[in-house]
């Protein structure tokens, strides 16, 4: 079978190859899953840049999420049938034709989920459901993020929604304004308008803004401080730019702000299975009823991965760059 595969860490669009690997046999409590669609989240190229928390071992397989069909059962596995379509994340290699899955974390799903939102249900919006509890905001008051446009953004925003959190949307360019509009997102301003502080002063009314959510590090994060109020916490969720968190030091020690750190792998440790498979369940019940749904830019054969991966670099893009088999 056809898998996507890197052998020294570095450029996505440069390391990345297609090579052949044998068809691999589900172990007890497996299945195998012929691929339909995975996603190129930001920390795949992280992984493959050798950047991520944690380097796999080369030559390695990436790919951490996808949907597809179940194409074989190991032992013990009653809950799960041949046929039947499934997404799952936290996983790996799952860039090939076929990829193995413990049972318990593939999720089946109703046919009125699509399949470009069944593909990236797991990763960043379970990761938005336990950023939103870690801020620990009540009803009515105020966060804003960054990259409000992304996966995390769009379901933030609509669990904010359901809790009566108000969230201040940043974006990097003025049609993102546009984008959310189209999922009754509002409250956005675009960092390309010279007044977008203003702007926000005028959204707001004038109420603090105590929680903030940067993605993209840099100069980004400064901003988001920049218009946070004293005694606020910013939590670091990525750094889509690519540069180390760039923070006046004024802002931490006259606001008294707090910088965290907000890492899924870390936070699933301490989360009761149960909790998750609750939150999982909330989730694909608003994509089953078209309350959540989350778009592809473009899709590419496996073949063409590094490809895919330097568009999934670039920015301005609608949704995720998407790997098919």
């Amino acid at each position: 079978m056809r898998s996507v595969t890197f052998e020294k860490f570095g450029n996505p669009a440069e390391v990345l190859t297609l090579g052949e690997r044998p068809l691999p046999d589900p172990g007890p409590g497996q299945i195998r899953v012929k691929l339909i669609l995975s996603p190129i989240h930001n920390h795949d190229l992280s992984i493959i840049s050798g950047t991520y928390g944690y380097r796999p071992p080369l030559p390695a397989v990436p790919g951490t999420e996808a949907v597809g069909r179940v194409d074989a059962l190991g032992a013990g596995v009653a809950h799960l049938a041949v046929g039947q379509r499934v997404v799952a994340g936290g996983i790996s290699a799952a860039w090939a034709d076929y990829f193995l899955v413990e049972a318990g974390r593939a999720v089946p799903l109703p046919d009125s989920v699509a399949d470009e939102t069944a593909a990236q249900l797991i990763a960043m919006p379970v990761s938005a459901a336990f950023l939103l509890e870690d801020l620990d905001l009540a009803r009515d008051q105020w966060m804003i993020q960054n990259a409000a446009n992304g996966a995390v953004g769009k379901v933030v925003n609509l669990l904010a929604a359901t809790q009566g959190i108000k969230v201040i949307n940043l974006v990097r360019r003025d049609a993102g304004i546009a984008e959310l509009a189209a999922l009754g997102i509002g409250h956005a301003v675009s960092t390309e308008n010279p007044d977008w502080r203003a702007q926000i002063a005028t959204l707001t009314g004038g109420e603090p803004l105590i929680r903030g959510v940067d993605s993209l590090g840099g100069r980004a994060a400064n901003d988001l401080l920049s218009v946070m109020a004293p005694n606020s916490v910013l939590m670091s969720f990525g750094a889509m730019s690519g540069e180390p968190m760039q923070i006046d030091v004024g802002q931490v020690i006259f606001k008294q702000a707090v910088i965290k750190g907000f890492w899924a792998a870390k936070r699933m440790e301490t989360t009761p299975p149960a909790e998750v498979g609750r939150v999982i369940g909330e989730l694909v019940r608003l994509a089953a009823t078209g309350t959540l749904r989350l778009d592809a830019e473009a899709s590419f054969d496996l073949a063409d991965a590094a490809k895919a991966a330097a568009l999934s670099a670039k920015p301005g893009r609608r949704g995720k760059v998407m790997l098919t088999a």
